[in-house]
C-alpha cells in the first residue's frame, strides 16, 4: 500500500513568485449535510511562509483527534485564520451556493489583514460573482464586511495538493464538528455527534420518525417533511422546490464535503 503524498506550498510559492502578495487559502465543510451550518475555514499566509506543520492534510484524511492537535499549530504558524459559517436557515432562504459565499466572506472578514489573492478549494468561484443579485440576493453591508474583488484561483483537489487549503480545511471541520456536538444536545434523535448531520442511516430514520428540527435545511427534500405547514411548525422555512439550484439539489442527495 503506498503512502499519500503530503501537501505542500509548491503551488502557493509558484504563485508568490509573480509577485503575488498575501494569501487568503479557503475550503469548506458541511456543503452536503441535511442540517447545521456550511462552513468555510480561511488561513492567511504571506510570500515568506515556513513550510506547514508536519501532519496537515486534508480533514477527511484525519482523525478527529488528529484534527484537534493540528489547530494549535496551524494557528502558530499562519498570519491569522478564521471559519466562518451560514446557518441552515440562510442556506434555506438563499441557496448553498450564496450561503458558501456568505460564509467564506464571514470567515476572511476575521482576518487581521485582506488578502491580495485567494486560493479556493474545488473547481467553481463563488466569491467573485458580484453583480448577479438573482445569484446572490443576500446583500450583506456591515460595515467590515469583506467583499472579493481581489484575484480568485480555484484548484480541485486543493485541499490534497496545497497545504494551505488543507490548513484551511482542518480548521473548519474541527470548528463545524464542535458545532454539531453542540446540537445533539439540543436535537438528540438525530445523532449530530457521530454523522455531524450527514445522510447516515440513523439521520434518515429519525427524520422519516420525527420531521426535521429547527436546524435541518427544510428547502431540501428530506424524509419526514411532508408538507409545507408541517415545517413551518417546527419553526424551519420551506421556500418552494422549483427554487432550488442544481447545486442545491446535488448536496440534498447526500453529496457530502
Amino acid at each position: 500500500m503506498t503512502s499519500r503524498k503530503a501537501p505542500t506550498l509548491r503551488y502557493e510559492r509558484a504563485v508568490w513568485r509573480r509577485g503575488a502578495g498575501l494569501l487568503a487559502a479557503l475550503d469548506e465543510v458541511g456543503r452536503g449535510a441535511l442540517a447545521g451550518p456550511v462552513s468555510v475555514g480561511a488561513v492567511l499566509l504571506a510570500p515568506d511562509t515556513r513550510p506547514a506543520p508536519v501532519g496537515v492534510a486534508d480533514s477527511k484524511l484525519l482523525t478527529p483527534a488528529a484534527r484537534q492537535r493540528l489547530v494549535p499549530r496551524i494557528r502558530r504558524w499562519a498570519l491569522d485564520c478564521a471559519v466562518g459559517h451560514a446557518s441552515a436557515a440562510e442556506i434555506d432562504a438563499v441557496g448553498i451556493i450564496a450561503a458558501l459565499r456568505l460564509a467564506a466572506e464571514r470567515a476572511v472578514s476575521q482576518l487581521s489583514a485582506a488578502p491580495e489573492w485567494v486560493l479556493l478549494d474545488g473547481n467553481h468561484d463563488y466569491l467573485s460573482v458580484v453583480d448577479q443579485p438573482a445569484l446572490f440576493p443576500l446583500a450583506v453591508v456591515a460595515p467590515g464586511h469583506w467583499r472579493c474583488h481581489v484575484p480568485v484561483r480555484t484548484l480541485v483537489k486543493g485541499d490534497m495538493t496545497c497545504s494551505s487549503v488543507a490548513a484551511a480545511s482542518v480548521l473548519a471541520k474541527t470548528e463545524r464538528d464542535g458545532m454539531l456536538i453542540e446540537l445533539a444536545r439540543e436535537h438528540p434523535h438525530y445523532g449530530f455527534a457521530e454523522n455531524k448531520a450527514y445522510a447516515s442511516p440513523q439521520h434518515l430514520a429519525a427524520l422519516a420518525r420525527h420531521g426535521p428540527s429547527p436546524v435541518h435545511r427544510c428547502s431540501w427534500k428530506l424524509p419526514g417533511l411532508l408538507d409545507e405547514l408541517a415545517a413551518h411548525q417546527l419553526g424551519c422555512e420551506l421556500p418552494l422546490s422549483a427554487t432550488m439550484s442544481d447545486d442545491d439539489r446535488m448536496s440534498a442527495a447526500g453529496i457530502a464535503r
